[in-house]
């Protein structure tokens, strides 16, 4: 289970690097802590999916 929110966090990670430059990062939403597993899935103001929100604040992105 590990492995694979380390997995999901990478990966979001590696999307969330190239939406900074996006008109919806708000760095007030960046945070280190822990998200839950659950993935009920959410798009982000990027228009990207998430597995849930927490996952999309810890990259600075908001709902749409």
């Amino acid at each position: 289970m590990n492995k694979l929110i380390l997995v999901l966090s990478i990966t979001f990670f590696a999307i969330g690097c190239s939406n900074e430059d996006k008109d919806c990062y708000d760095s007030s939403l960046v945070h280190d802590n822990a998200c839950t597993a659950d993935c009920p899935g959410f798009i982000g103001c990027d228009g990207n999916e998430y597995c849930n929100e927490c996952e999309a604040a810890r990259l600075g992105i908001g709902p749409e």
